[in-house]
Formats: structure tokens, C-alpha cells, sequence
């Protein structure tokens, strides 16, 4: 059986600022610079969360200098 089918904790899934997405468990305090997104549940559910939701790989501040280099 694989660990992540008997893990039972709770986790929560969690952004930085360059919108880049993480699971944490949820009864430990967040590193600095990370923030809850709002999802919680096992890290299966969280993991398939982030799957939906981060569809752009790249930190958001390279998404902005390429932006600016696209607009000229």
C-alpha cells in the first residue's frame, strides 16, 4: 500500500508571491513568504487542486517581464 493512501493527515495548499503552489500540512505554522490559498483536505485532493489551478508553471515575475518584452 502506498504511503499516501494511509496517510491520513491534512494538508493545505499554499501560494507565494510568485503564485507558485505547494502542499503543507496543515497543523504546522506556514515559512515565511507562503500563504493559505483556501484548499484543504488530504494531500491527494490538495495535489489534484493544484493540478486545476496552476496551469502556468513559470513565477509570476517572469510572466510580467515577458509581458513587457511582448508589448515592446
Amino acid at each position: 500500500m502506498a504511503e499516501e493512501d494511509t496517510d491520513e493527515r491534512t494538508y493545505r495548499v499554499v501560494l507565494n508571491d510568485e503564485e507558485q503552489y505547494s502542499v503543507w500540512l496543515a497543523d504546522r505554522e506556514l515559512p515565511l513568504g507562503w500563504h493559505a490559498e483556501g484548499t484543504e483536505g488530504t494531500r491527494a485532493e490538495c495535489l489534484a487542486h493544484i493540478g486545476t489551478v496552476w496551469t502556468d508553471m513559470r513565477p509570476l515575475s517572469l510572466r510580467r517581464q515577458m509581458e513587457r518584452a511582448a508589448r515592446g
